[in-house]
This record gives structure tokens, C-alpha cells and sequence, in this order.
């Protein structure tokens, strides 16, 4: 009872935060009914106050209501998703299924439904983020069915469910295949690869031979290093077959997924998913984000076309997706001196994260303190107190950037708290995450040396990005904090702080010598086409299966039908083929991958004006960024920031000039 209680409580830790292990498994179910139905109270109170209806009693109350419910799904989320053993994934479906549930009972309220209806039909009464915060609780609500009839609702409310079902079990198969993907090695085969992962893979050997278990990291790394032709194919069929086939096939659990959506879709009005979808996007309409991608394809697929001819002349032979990585970085080397392998030894995870500390402060005047009194929820994870410029608290990051096998794939950023202000200020809690290769023969806790690729720091820099929307949120209420932006926004404060990574100066910093510091700057230009098309392949696919009326049955079909109808290249394909796709089926961007390169169009234009500043941490621009875009949250219409920021609407050429494809 008492590790219930403490899973139900306010936070008494240090900053505020969790203490991680007073939470047990078997206390999760329980507390979610009882966080459950003290919320259901609190909603009850709101719709039998017998006042007429208005902003403090009915909109302010909903903000105020659910704290104790939001503490233990956020602390859920955290742990099923990085720390996610048997317990945790046989609970995980019950867990959804419950908060899809309420959800439902919620949004299907009449009575609540009424009170905020009135609300905002009144609206024009209230200040500006007042307003944003009625508009986007009214759509909500629509969004959620509330005007349907009872038998439209029953029907929305069953298919929510079963969805919140099938893309638990689709995250699940993709960890579960995951951790089963993996290649073994014997010494003969090991040129090329970096001394540090095959003493990684060697510490799992026997009788000589490694073991290679193949996350994206691993995967991208062999496909660059490893000379043997037979093991980059090796490594790319095992990767991109996974929950193709067998136990952890997910290509029949993403037809039931469309069909869901689509019949969702229609009962709310919507020609198709993509339409209802992206209706409080920045794009507005698919074909909006469509068009956006469309006149990006032609470019990249020509400028791809050529990288491919210049590495099928440097190997004698036809590229095969296997190939592109190996050959590519052959083609760096000689003609612009540029040695991934060279580069990747100078960035260790301890030097990148401090970069990345080092630009928030030079940028935003911020400082990060180690805090080695606040409790983790496993000895990778370091918490780091954040302090503003004139040292006031701002908030807490948890860093968690080392691979294990309970952890899901990829990298994201999430909030165990979020920014607010409705009663004082509430300081902000934030983790991120990634999948970096544990560094060989060193202790727990010691992930500094872990060696990551280019590519894999801007990854870092890319998530912290999003920490630094969500810990610089300046609003008054919860739900309009951070990084709670439309989701072709949300990526562009994440997108622009890759750039401070590959800046020459911190390049230098990590050691590396000018020439190569020069080289890699020379080389930006080549793979642009690859790198644009894998992204886009994987865009358009995502938002034509969103705007099937009539969704496939056959879903490896409707990919490779796709694919080939845009002339994607078979050499480059999907970055995320769908049966693996989990940003799409377990993770918030259906029909909305393309946010990718929307926020991109925004990045591309912003880094401009620094450039044009003639200094990358000019801190003019870097406080209007932060007032403009980063403090605002979703108080105001994402344009209207990014308008703020730059006193135009944006320009989509900048993209181009960015990715080269001019």
C-alpha cells in the first residue's frame, strides 16, 4: 500500500522529481483507477456547478483537474518505453485501454460538452491566450466525436479502443524484433568496422566470433564501415525484413489500423484520415503537405540519380541498397578528404552532450548542473538541473542516451512535467532519449566514451532541441506549454539546433582538425539527394495510405506499389519501411511524417538569418527566438511565432538551398 501511496503522490525528490524506485509494476493498474475516478470526481464537480458557464469555472477547472492521473501516465510512459520489461509490456494494452476509455467517457460528455461550447461561443471576452486555450479545447472536443449521436459515439469510442490495443502490440512487435535482429560474425569479416563496436560485439562472442545486434545505429555503422559486401547485405535484409513475416508481423495489424482510422475518420465528418488528421496542422489539408513534398522529389530524385552514378563508378558495379552508405563514404574520402570513421573517434557522447549544453548557454544564457541526488530510473541516466541566466531555476533534464534491450528504438523527447503558471510557476521535468552503442569495458554509469556518428549527434542535438522548447515554455496553462505545438512545428525548434553541432567552431571543439573540419563542411553537399528521397519515400507512402478512402488490405503491396509509382529508387527506399514505421502506428505522425521536412522549410529560413547575422550565437536573435517561438508554446497560431521571429511568412527556397537540390 505504501509504494501505492507513493506512486500516487506529489513528487517530494529533489527539484521536484520522482523518486523512481518507489514505483512498482504491480501497483500501476490500481493506481491508474484510482488517479481515474478522482478525475472523474473532479470533471463531475465542474459539470454540476449550477453558475453559468465561463473561462475560471469550466476551461481553468479542466487545466486544473487530472494532476494526479497525468503524474502516473507520464511516469508509465517513461518506463514502458525505456525500461520495458515482461511486467511492464503485460500491462501496457490494459493501461491504454483504460486511458482510451476515460478519454472517450470525457470527450462524449454532453453536460461538459455544453459548458465548453458556451464558453467559446463567448470567447471574444477573454484575453488572447485564453482564447487559444477555448479554440483548441472546443476542437478537441469535436475532434473527439462530442457532436455525434449515441450510436456514432459508441462506434468512435469501440474503434479508439481497438486501436489503442493494436498499437501497443505494434510497438511491442517492433521492440521484440528488434532486439531478435542481429548478425554474427566471424574475424574474417570484421574490416572495415570500428575497433570499438567489434569489441562491443566481441564481449557477447564465442569461439570467436561476434555478435551484432542491429539497431539503427548498428545498422547505418556496418552499411558505412564494413567492407565485406556479403555483410552489408547480411545486415540490410536482416533489418528491413523485421515484422514482415512470423510472431512479430505487423503488416496484418496495420490493415486493421487503416481500416479503424478511416471508418473513424468518416464517422467525423472527414473524407479521410489524413484530412481529419491534419486539420489543426500548419499544413491545414494533405494536399497542402503533398504538394510540399511533390515539388521536393523531382529535385532530390535527380540529384540522387547522380550520386548514384558517381558511386557505381567509384565501385565498378550497380549499387544495391546495401552499397550507397559504403560507396558514399568512399566518395567523401577521396574527393572531398572527408573520414567518417576519423570523425566519429573525436565524438564521444560525453564531448556531444557537452557541446550541446555549451550551445543552450551561449545561445539562452543557460547552465547545466549534474545532480547526482536526484533518482534515476537506471544507472545510464544522469539528471541535470537547468538554471536561467541570472542562475534562477528553470527546470530538470534526464539524459538517457545508452542502448539496452528494454528500451524502445530510435530517439524522442518527453516530460514527466510540464511548464505552467496557473497558480505560480511550475518548473518544467524533461527526458530524452537514445540508442547510442554502450561504450566497451566501462562501468555503469560511464557513458562518456560511447563514440557516436555524425549523424547520431546531430540526432542528440536534434532532441535536445526539443528539451529546450519544452524547458524555455513560458505560458499560463498546462496544456499550451512547450512542445504541445502542432506537429509540423514541433519539429522546427528541433530541426534548427542540429545546425549547431556541425558548426566549425564546434567541430574544433571536439578536436577535430580543420582540414577535417573544412572536409566535412566540402562534403555537406554530397548525399543530400539520398538522404532527401529515403525521407520523402517515407513521407509520401505514410500520407497516400492516409488518403485511401477505401485502405488497403495488402499493405506490402500498396508499399512497393507506392514506391514504384513515384520512381523512388530501389537502392534507397523508405527510411522506415511500414511494418517497422512506429512514428506512424505507435507514436503520433500518421498521416503527418512529412512534418519532417514542413518544420525543415522553417528551420532552413530561421539558420538563414543567423548566417546572414554573420554570427551563429548572436544573442539578439537568439533572445528573439526564445520570446517569439520557444517561450510561446502553443499560446498563439504557430505562423504567428514564427511571423513574430522572422516578419515574414516562410521561404520554402530556403529548404532547397539547404539540401543543396538547387
Amino acid at each position: 500500500m505504501a509504494s501505492l501511496n507513493l506512486l500516487l503522490a506529489r513528487w517530494l525528490c529533489p527539484e521536484g522529481s520522482p523518486d523512481f524506485a518507489a514505483f512498482k509494476t504491480e501497483n500501476f493498474l490500481p493506481a491508474f483507477g484510482i488517479a481515474i475516478d478522482e478525475s472523474r470526481l473532479e470533471i463531475g464537480a465542474i459539470t454540476a456547478d449550477d453558475r453559468p458557464a465561463d473561462f475560471d469555472n469550466t476551461l481553468l477547472a479542466l487545466e486544473r483537474s487530472g494532476e494526479t492521473l497525468a503524474r502516473v501516465k507520464r511516469i508509465f510512459w517513461l518506463l514502458s518505453s525505456t525500461q520495458s520489461d515482461d511486467q511492464l509490456r503485460a500491462i501496457e494494452s490494459s493501461v491504454s485501454a483504460m486511458l482510451a476509455a476515460f478519454g472517450t467517457e470525457i470527450s462524449h460528455d454532453p453536460a461538459l460538452f455544453a459548458r465548453v461550447r458556451k464558453v467559446w461561443n463567448e470567447r471574444d471576452k477573454l484575453n488572447p491566450e485564453q482564447q487559444r486555450l477555448v479554440e483548441r479545447s472546443y476542437n478537441g472536443f469535436l475532434s473527439s466525436g462530442a457532436a455525434l449521436n449515441a450510436a456514432a459515439q459508441q462506434r468512435l469510442g469501440d474503434i479508439l479502443l481497438r486501436l489503442s490495443a493494436l498499437s501497443v502490440k505494434f510497438g511491442q512487435n517492433v521492440l521484440a524484433a528488434t532486439n531478435f535482429c542481429e548478425i554474427t560474425l566471424d574475424r574474417s569479416q570484421l574490416g572495415g568496422i570500428p575497433a570499438d563496436m567489434v569489441e562491443a560485439a566481441a564481449q557477447k562472442q564465442s569461439t570467436n566470433r561476434s555478435i551484432f545486434v542491429l539497431d539503427r545505429g548498428v545498422f547505418e555503422a556496418l552499411l558505412t564501415f564494413a567492407d565485406d559486401r556479403g555483410v552489408r547485405e547480411q545486415t540490410w535484409r536482416a533489418f528491413t525484413s523485421r515484422c514482415q513475416s512470423g510472431e512479430y508481423d505487423n503488416l496484418p495489424i496495420i490493415a486493421e489500423i487503416m481500416t479503424l482510422r478511416q471508418e473513424q475518420a468518416a464517422l467525423l465528418g472527414y473524407a479521410t484520415f489524413a484530412d481529419y488528421a491534419l486539420e489543426e496542422s500548419m499544413a491545414r489539408t494533405p494536399t497542402a503537405a503533398g504538394a510540399l513534398l511533390q515539388r521536393l522529389l523531382t529535385p532530390a530524385i535527380e540529384q540522387a540519380l547522380e550520386e548514384r552514378a558517381r558511386l557505381e563508378a567509384l565501385a565498378g558495379h550497380e549499387i544495391e541498397a546495401w552499397d550507397w552508405r559504403y560507396f558514399a563514404d568512399r566518395v567523401r574520402r577521396k574527393a572531398y578528404a572527408y573520414d567518417a570513421a576519423a570523425i566519429r573517434a573525436h565524438l564521444s557522447l560525453g564531448k556531444v552532450r557537452s557541446a550541446a549544453f555549451d550551445a543552450a548557454g551561449r545561445l539562452y544564457g543557460l547552465t547545466f548542473h549534474r545532480r547526482d541526488d536526484v533518482p534515476v530510473y537506471h544507472p545510464d541516466v544522469h539528471a541535470w538541473s537547468v538554471a536561467d541566466r541570472d542562475g534562477s531555476p528553470l527546470g530538470l533534464l534526464f539524459t538517457d542516451y545508452l542502448a539496452r534491450p528494454e528500451k524502445y528504438g530510435g530517439a524522442w523527447m518527453g516530460s514527466l512535467r510540464v511548464q505552467e503558471k496557473m497558480d505560480g510557476p511550475v518548473r518544467p521535468i524533461v527526458y530524452t532519449v537514445a540508442n547510442i552503442p554502450a561504450p566497451p569495458n566501462t562501468g555503469s554509469r560511464d557513458d562518456s566514451g560511447a563514440l557516436l556518428s555524425l549523424d547520431e549527434a546531430r540526432t542528440l542535438f536534434h532532441e535536445f532541441g526539443h528539451a529546450l522548447h519544452a524547458l524555455l515554455s513560458n505560458v499560463t496553462y498546462p496544456s499550451l506549454a512547450g512542445t504541445s505545438v502542432a506537429r509540423d512545428f514541433v519539429e522546427f525548434p528541433s530541426k534548427l539546433m542540429e545546425h549547431w553541432v556541425v558548426a566549425p567552431e564546434a567541430l574544433r571543439g571536439f578536436g577535430i582538425a580543420d582540414e577535417l573540419v573544412e572536409a566535412i563542411g566540402r562534403a555537406d553537399s554530397f548525399g543530400q539527394g539520398f538522404s532527401t528521397v529515403e525521407l520523402l519515400a517515407s513521407a509520401l507512402v505514410d500520407l497516400e495510405l492516409h488518403q485511401s478512402a477505401r485502405p488497403p488490405l495488402d499493405i506490402a503491396r500498396f508499399e512497393q506499389e507506392t514506391l514504384r509509382r513515384l520512381e523512388i529508387p530501389s537502392a534507397i527506399g523508405m527510411r522506415h519501411k511500414l511494418a517497422y514505421f512506429t512514428h506512424v502506428f505507435d507514436g503520433g505522425y500518421a498521416s503527418a511524417y512529412y512534418s519532417y521536412l514542413w518544420s525543415e522549410v522553417l528551420d532552413a529560413d530561421v539558420f538563414e538569418a543567423f548566417e546572414a547575422a554573420g554570427d551563429l550565437f548572436d544573442t539578439d536573435l537568439a533572445a528573439r527566438l526564445r520570446r517569439e517561438v520557444l517561450s510561446a508554446g502553443d499560446s498563439r497560431d504557430p505562423m504567428a511565432s514564427f511571423i513574430a521571429f522572422r516578419g515574414r511568412q516562410p521561404d520554402e527556397s530556403a529548404l532547397i538551398r539547404s539540401r543543396c537540390l538547387a
